[in-house]
């Protein structure tokens, strides 16, 4: 993380602000703002309106609340593996991992998106449910990615197993996306080979731990991006989940009060499984 550009986004008495590096931005400043930016004036422009007072208050979700978050899905083999094994129409899987289309929806709106420390939840109609550790693009809205922060894709793995119809059911509800603890802004050869770390506590006890890295992707995040912005515009710029490459074996499933640890590059995104 040395010498980039960390960004920030606090709860405080006088409401929420965003930060660079420690320091409060304008009041007016927001990623909404920020992502109206091309790529190349964004360094100089946080750095110069970056105020000497430090920045302090509980971290949010670095999204703003109007913001949309979206995901893909089967960008690793891993992942394809999984959701085969899982589905009653398991060819789906392979078709859209060989696919020249990728898999990409919408996971969540800002303002539904959990930060960190703050609780993630499973479907209480779900009996088989898992955390998806993915680096999360931040995306200007010329679609030019400027960094990236972590993102939990929580998901319900019985009901979109049940029928791949089911996804946004299994993938979209109350406490189903978080991210954090922050955005830091960084090449895309950095992103090309960062290695995710996964966590898993219950009752003070590691019960599942492991990494995977983003060279292991089959999809590149230009693809990705390009396939977002096809017939879509975000004019206040938009985040995106990359899929995940760590799956947790058929016998785990999360439960209230276990605590998610999802890590890359220095960062840590931590959040307990409330009711």
């Amino acid at each position: 993380m040395k010498g980039e550009l960390y960004l920030t986004r606090h709860r405080t008495p006088d409401g929420v602000r965003w930060a660079v590096n420690g320091r409060w931005l304008p009041r007016h400043v927001n990623l909404s703002l920020i992502l109206q930016l091309p790529a190349e004036r964004l360094p100089v422009v946080l750095e110069a309106l970056a105020e000497e007072e430090e920045a302090q208050g509980e971290l949010l979700a670095p999204v703003d609340p109007t913001q949309e978050v979206w995901a893909a899905g089967v960008t690793y083999l891993r992942s394809r593996a999984a959701r085969e094994a899982e589905s009653v129409a398991a060819d789906v899987y392979q078709r859209v991992y060989e696919a020249a289309r990728p898999e990409l929806f919408l996971k969540a709106v800002g303002w539904r998106v959990v930060g960190p420390d703050q609780a993630i939840r499973v479907r209480r109609d779900s009996a088989w449910n898992v955390p998806e550790p993915e680096v999360t693009l931040v995306i200007n809205r010329d679609l030019e990615i400027v960094g990236y922060t972590l993102g939990n894709d929580v998901s319900s793995r019985s009901i979109e197993g049940e029928n791949p119809l089911y996804l946004p059911q299994a993938k979209i509800y109350r406490g189903a996306c978080a991210l954090g603890p922050g955005i830091l802004f960084t090449t895309l050869d950095v992103l090309r080979e960062l290695e995710v770390g996964l966590t898993v506590r219950r009752d003070g006890k590691v019960i599942f731990e492991e990494t995977c890295s983003t060279a292991q992707m089959k999809r590149s995040f230009e693809e990705l991006v390009h396939y977002l912005g096809r017939e879509l515009d975000f004019p206040e710029g938009v985040l995106l989940m990359t899929g995940t490459g760590i799956v947790p074996p058929d016998d785990f499933s999360l439960q209230p009060g276990d605590v998610v640890t999802i890590s890359a590059d220095g960062l840590a995104l931590e959040n307990r499984v409330g009711l």
